[in-house]
């Protein structure tokens, strides 16, 4: 590219008219200073000629490199695909296998199920009256500790008394009918006390008179 520019140059120095009919001359500062072109623009095209090789070599090395990412890559799912195809043959079979036994235990325990459910109603019935047979244990062994002045007054006058309505009534009766006859034994001692006073004052009058 150098030599052919300086080459194109000479011929145009080369073919300038003279003067008159004499033969063309070639001034030498003109030649020099061609030369100096030609020669400048030789050294740029060559820098840029290195400059071009230079990034060849970095765009060279840099599709090497990811050539081999993309080839380690590659391999690597390559050898993902044959440990994914063996995991397939050998552990699908065996999911399977254990699938089958969990439906088979599954429907074992549907088939056992309302049997159990029927027991756990048994075993929940029969402890609800355990523990009320316990409740009424305990509040018989507190009424039986408490005493009789207590007991009696809970049976009378109050209703959280353990004990049947019947003999709630007998004992709320005999108390009415022990606290009438002895407000009327209490009336007649308050009249027998009030008679005696006063003829115990009739009779003193008598004998002062």
């Amino acid at each position: 590219m150098a030599s052919s520019v300086s080459s194109q140059n000479l011929e145009s120095l080369w073919d300038m008219p003279g003067r008159g009919d004499s033969p063309a001359y070639v001034p030498s500062g003109k030649l020099e200073a061609a030369l100096n072109r030609a020669s400048q623009k030789a050294m740029q095209y060559e820098y840029q000629m290195k400059e071009l090789e230079v990034k060849l070599s970095e765009s060279l090395s840099n599709f090497r490199a990811i050539d081999s990412l993309i080839q380690e890559s590659h391999n690597g799912i390559q050898r993902n695909t044959r440990r994914a195809e063996r995991a397939c043959q050998t552990q699908v079979a065996h999911i399977n296998g254990e699938l089958d036994e969990s439906l088979k235990v599954l429907t074992d325990l549907a088939d056992t199920l309302p049997s159990i459910e029927s027991q756990l109603a048994e075993v929940r019935v029969v402890y609800d009256s355990g523990r009320e047979k316990a409740k009424l244990l305990v509040s018989d062994l507190l009424w039986l500790n408490t005493e009789f002045y207590e007991r009696w007054r809970r049976i009378i006058f109050s209703k959280s008394s353990p004990v049947s309505w019947r003999w709630k009534a007998i004992m709320r009766v005999l108390f009415a009918f022990s606290f009438i006859i002895g407000a009327y034994l209490f009336w007649l001692l308050i009249m027998g006390a009030y008679r005696a006073h006063r003829h115990r004052l009739v009779w003193g009058e008598k004998l002062m008179s």
